[in-house]
């Protein structure tokens, strides 16, 4: 282990000690309040946000790899997480143009911003896993990579699950479905819209929208590209 491989696995274990923590009060009381409001939602109407989600993940996830770089091979970690560094801030920067220009734009724009940014959070995945040189053709990266987006925007109640499932990976691995039509759907929509609600809310709001825009998804794609790097640092450094 290199200088710079010593220096990111303590922080690697930093992070996994975060992860592995339980919730604290305000997490549960949060956790509480929005699982109240999502009962008080028809059940046709969880069922259909899931499809709607569904669809359009799983159309990012199979058009995003037809632009994707082949994996990078043969290089030193510190190399490739310059590279990942890089594409983080491209990504971001994009992600707060399009969150300013959406939140300037009312109501409607608003709304629009959600497909948009969730395509941007993915096309970022994939980049982010090519550099570390995983092939996004194989159906268990693509997997791995709803589980670090799940793992970004989830409580910490449900983070906890995930983060489990990632650690042990090449035995998870090995117990997934064939049909990407059995992931959990229901859970990682209505974690990932119970996560990003009251954040998003305020851009929908006339005047503010726009520097509300700007900055959370700035925050967001930020949070996105350090989930992502350090999972597949455990991959890597075999923490």
């Amino acid at each position: 282990m290199d200088h710079y491989e010593y220096k990111v696995s303590t922080s690697l274990h930093k992070w996994q000690r975060a992860m592995m923590k339980g919730p604290s009060l305000f997490d549960r009381l949060s956790k509480k309040a929005q699982d109240k409001v999502n009962s008080w939602i028809p059940e046709k109407v969880h069922q259909a946000v899931t499809a709607s989600i569904k669809q359009m993940v799983k159309a990012v996830l199979f058009g995003a790899k037809h632009t994707t770089a082949a994996p990078l091979k043969d290089q030193p970690l510190e190399t490739r997480e310059l590279l990942v560094e890089e594409k983080i801030k491209l990504y971001r920067n994009t992600a707060a143009v399009e969150g300013g220009i959406t939140g300037a734009g009312g109501i409607l724009m608003g709304l629009a911003d959600f497909p948009l940014l969730m395509a941007i959070k993915l096309k970022l995945l994939y980049d982010i896993a090519s550099v570390y040189g995983f092939d996004t053709n194989d159906y268990k990266e693509r997997i791995y990579l709803l589980h670090i987006f799940e793992l970004a925007f989830s409580s910490q109640q449900h983070r906890k699950q995930v983060y489990l499932k990632l650690a042990d990976w090449n035995e998870k691995s090995k117990q997934l479905p064939d049909d990407l039509n059995q992931f959990e759907w229901r859970s990682f929509q209505q974690e990932y819209r119970d996560y990003i609600d009251l954040a998003k809310m305020a851009q929908l709001i006339p005047v503010i929208g726009a520097p509300v825009g700007v900055i959370v998804n700035y925050r967001l794609i930020r949070k996105l590209g350090d989930t992502a790097m350090n999972a597949y640092r455990m991959r890597l450094l075999g923490g």
